[in-house]
């Protein structure tokens, strides 16, 4: 019960924060692109829907900017927002006076975070089925996808991604607590996503965890220069994961004055 009050208390948090609505706008950014651009080409959307594939193609249309692009992003920036409202507010000594362990301080933050990401998924998924469902109905002439919807395939597939992103999450939360500059995380952060663009085409660039949604994304088939690891990067993924949440948290720990 303690854990649980104290997560409310946090996703409390987020409602005034940046980080909430850069989950909202993010998970329907790529879908809302998608309905505008087939109702400024509504010419084509009839064969479009007719296709046997159609939601294999939007899906893969979808994830193209967000596996490569906004994931990593929108996980960088919200992980960074939401670990940084306690230096930005100067409450991290008031936070610290409350009868809550460090333990249940730095899980509640983390789960919070963890939760938003999930939420992203959740949004993002109904934008989809939003950016097939609204030409269908604006555009006349349109018929229903005749494909039916593949959703053991989506649900899979979102939950590699979402395992994929969690190490992006674990080092951006290790960083946001050790420096009070909201720049440093942020920062940091952007230079790990730029060498991981840069390390796509190394057979060991799945070393960086940075790397695993756009990985995941090109392991479909997709043409490209990147050496597709042969490895499993979702275990990597996990690995990555609790090893630096665990080094995160002993660094929490550790550190003399926290905030």
């Amino acid at each position: 019960m303690t854990f649980l009050n104290s997560f409310q208390s946090e996703w409390l948090k987020t409602k005034r924060s940046l980080a909430f609505w850069m989950v909202v706008i993010g998970g329907f950014f790529t879908p809302s692109i998608i309905i505008v651009a087939r109702l400024v080409r509504h010419a084509k959307v009839p064969e479009l829907y007719s296709a046997d594939n159609f939601w294999d193609q939007l899906w893969k249309n979808s994830w193209e900017s967000m596996a490569i692009f906004f994931l990593p992003l929108g996980a960088i920036l919200s992980t960074s927002l939401i670990a940084q409202i306690e230096y930005k507010n100067n409450t991290w000594k008031q936070l610290h006076t409350l009868p809550l362990s460090y333990t249940t301080i730095f899980f509640a933050k983390l789960a919070v975070i963890v939760v938003l990401m999930l939420q992203f998924f959740v949004l993002f998924n109904i934008g989809i089925y939003l950016s097939a469902i609204v030409p269908y109905l604006l555009i006349s002439g349109t018929p229903y996808p005749s494909q039916p919807l593949p959703y053991d395939h989506f649900l899979r597939e979102n939950l590699l991604y979402f395992v994929d992103t969690l190490p992006i999450v674990a080092l951006q939360y290790l960083i946001a607590l050790r420096f009070k500059n909201f720049l440093v995380p942020v920062g940091l952060g952007f230079v790990f996503w730029v060498g991981s663009l840069a390390s796509l085409s190394w057979s060991f660039g799945y070393v960086i965890p940075y790397t695993y949604p756009m990985y995941n994304y090109l392991k479909a088939g997709v043409e490209t220069k990147a050496a597709i690891p042969d490895v499993n990067i979702h275990v990597f993924a996990l690995l990555y994961f609790v090893v630096i949440t665990a080094v995160s948290y002993g660094l929490y720990l550790a550190k003399k004055e926290k905030g």
